[in-house]
């Protein structure tokens, strides 16, 4: 697994992925700032009541809601603006792996690439899964907060590694084969997704953190099948 690491992490100048970083981040952007209007549009459908509000006097009941709103997705952001990133880096997962089999498994023949739809709604699957996990795992980092992160970690970390391995897989055997070698190497998958879970939590390291953990997912499937790198 480190040598799966480090040949990734050789790569990280590679122009494509620094494409894939620029367009996955700003899709991000554009989604989170499509949130808060979205939020702020939804507040002005409620009643136009004034409510008492300490130190403010009265306001109306759509502006508190609002308010509060906001606030909650401000603080959620926090947690879900690199996993929701992962999941756009997904979204352009073949750019990468094509930039890895180029480099370290020349030999390989050329795949198909997926159809735009199918890469739509896979993207859309795996982001709604993404956000109801950490949603829900919202509940466990206020109830036991000393352990918060190792949640996090482990949360992400299983879901990276079932999703950015199984997508990596099915571009070169059945959907069938790819979930049986997943679930044969379960354990060496959910460690290698936690390890990349864990430093999405550092700012400035977290941009790159899914592109190489995506490069080094596409060596770890290509050693589980028997196939070694040729020098790059």
């Amino acid at each position: 697994m480190i040598g799966d690491f480090l040949r990734a992490f050789s790569q990280l100048t590679d122009a494509r992925f620094s494409a894939v970083l620029v367009k996955s981040l700003g899709l991000t952007v554009v989604l989170l700032v499509a949130s808060y209007f979205g939020v702020g549009w939804l507040g002005t459908l409620l009643p136009a009541w004034d409510v008492p509000v300490p130190f403010l006097g009265e306001v109306s009941l759509g502006g508190v809601a609002t308010g509060f709103a906001v606030v909650a997705m401000i603080l959620a952001s926090a947690f879900l603006m690199f996993p929701i990133a992962s999941v756009f880096i997904g979204f352009f997962l073949d750019d990468i792996v094509e930039a890895v089999e180029e480099r370290h498994y020349p030999q390989l023949p050329e795949v198909t690439p997926q159809p735009m739809l199918e890469a739509l709604l896979d993207a859309a699957r795996f982001l709604g899964l993404m956000i109801v996990a950490n949603l829900v795992a919202l509940v466990f980092y206020l109830v036991l907060a000393p352990v918060a992160p190792l949640i996090f970690w482990l949360v992400n970390g299983y879901l990276l590694g079932r999703e950015y391995f199984q997508m990596i897989a099915v571009r070169r055997m059945p959907s069938a084969e790819a979930e049986a070698l997943r679930k044969r190497h379960f354990g060496q998958i959910w460690l290698a997704g936690t390890l990349m879970a864990i430093p999405l939590s550092i700012p400035i390291l977290n941009l790159v953190i899914p592109i190489l953990g995506v490069a080094t997912f596409t060596h770890l499937h290509h050693r589980l099948t028997g196939l070694r790198p040729q020098p790059a």
